[in-house]
């Protein structure tokens, strides 16, 4: 017999005689106790019991249970097993087939015992398997006396069966989606509908649940959390899992939702599945402007206002040009100002896919330019332009009707005065 499973004829027979022997029985009941013991478990009085009672459990990768605990069974029958046999493939999804797990299984706990037994993995594969596949191991297993081949093999099988017939359950969530004849969604109330019933992963579920615990408490992670309190070095260190939830399912009877609900006790663990914190910012870079999306007329108000109440003096004097011009330099420092702001936040906030900023406006404002800034000066004449616009069109578009009406000669004048100020723009 295969190790694995004369390990679990073992285990079974031990636990058979720990229940049934009582502390007054003499050596001689012993050993008819030990005999009967191997009667129960001999091949061939337990093969037929156990190929009969498989039918009472039904394999799955989506126990219905987890829905509802009553979603089993219904005035219709029995709800179809799903056993999903998704292919593995490397897109990097945690999904079935993508994660090497045994399936789960629902129905009577009594008949548990033949679901762990056809879970067994004699040479690198469960034993049902072997048994699907007519393997010489499932031969010769199933090849006794009392019962032929056949009849054992078609009474395991029953438990990875489905229904020919589609059964479900309205304890299930489910969502029906209207489709038309070409299997496209439709609003025509005439319609078909495509069932979509939302059912649990349970092998993937109680995998994570063995991961995350694997990772709280190996004997790796204990000896490291020793050191760590020791004040000791540690060469692998450890992990820590932050803001994990417990999930219970079955409540008091978990072994009414499923065969690996029961082994975990009814609990899985759920990571933090919370929307990212989103940091708020102070200052957010352009994508197309830097004078129409960053620096608004709006943040000049007060020095647009100052220069219209100089504007409005008809007296013409050196103190009063010099005035004027104090207010035009004021307004270069704060696009200056803000510009250096948006080189701070370039590295994280710029994205070229996305961005339609011009060229000189790019080389202004992105941090990583820093080395054309200052070996080219091309591009500044582009922004002297555009600032010295800034401050005649923001002067006449924030006053509005009031504003005093200037010509080309304070036009020249304003770019002549940013010209001859360039270098702190750059």
């Amino acid at each position: 017999m295969n190790k694995e499973i004369e390990a679990f004829f073992n285990e079974r027979k031990a636990a058979w005689l720990k229940k049934n022997t009582k502390a007054s029985m003499s050596e001689s009941e012993l050993n008819v106790l030990t005999q009967e013991c191997e009667q129960v478990f001999s091949l061939e009085n337990w093969l037929p019991n156990a190929a009969k009672r498989a039918g009472q459990i039904s394999i799955s990768t989506h126990p219905c249970t987890f829905s509802h605990p009553s979603a089993r069974k219904n005035k219709n029958g029995y709800v179809s097993s799903v056993i999903s046999d998704g292919k593995s493939s490397n897109d990097g999804f945690m999904r079935t087939g993508n994660v090497d797990v045994a399936a789960d299984a629902l129905g009577n706990a009594a008949a548990l015992d033949v679901y762990k037994f056809l879970m067994l993995l004699p040479q690198g594969q469960s034993l049902l398997s072997h048994i699907q596949q007519d393997t010489e191991l499932a031969q010769e297993l199933l090849t006794i006396k009392a019962v032929d081949y056949e009849t054992l093999k078609s009474g395991f099988l029953a438990m990875a069966e489905t229904n020919s017939e589609a059964v479900t359950s309205s304890k299930i969530k489910q969502v029906y989606f209207p489709i038309n004849n070409n299997g496209l969604a439709s609003g025509d109330d005439s319609s078909d509908y495509h069932q979509l019933s939302l059912l649990t992963a349970s092998p993937l579920v109680f995998e994570l649940r063995r991961r995350i615990d694997d990772i709280r408490f190996s004997e790796q992670t204990k000896a490291a959390r020793a050191n760590e309190k020791a004040n000791l070095p540690d060469e692998q260190g450890y992990k820590r899992l932050y803001n994990l939830t417990t999930i219970g399912y079955g409540g008091t009877k978990p072994q009414n939702i499923s065969v690996l609900n029961n082994q975990n006790g009814g609990k899985a663990h759920l990571l933090a599945s919370t929307p990212p914190v989103l940091k708020k910012r102070d200052i957010d870079f352009p994508t197309d402007n830097f004078f129409t999306q960053a620096y608004s007329y709006y943040k000049c108000q007060d020095l647009f206002k100052a220069l219209h109440q100089l504007y409005k003096n008809d007296t013409n004097n050196f103190h009063l040009r010099n005035e004027r011009d104090d207010y035009y330099l004021s307004i270069i420092d704060r696009i200056v100002e803000h510009a250096w702001a948006l080189r701070a936040v370039s590295e994280e906030q710029y994205f070229e896919q996305t961005s339609t900023l011009s060229s000189a406006q790019k080389i202004w404002l992105c941090h990583d330019q820093a080395k054309t800034r200052e070996q080219q000066g091309d591009w500044l004449e582009d922004i002297v332009k555009s600032v010295s616009n800034y401050i005649f069109f923001g002067y006449e578009k924030w006053i509005g009707k009031q504003a005093i009406k200037f010509g080309d000669g304070e036009k020249k004048y304003i770019h002549q005065f940013v010209e001859n100020n360039k270098e702190i723009l750059r």
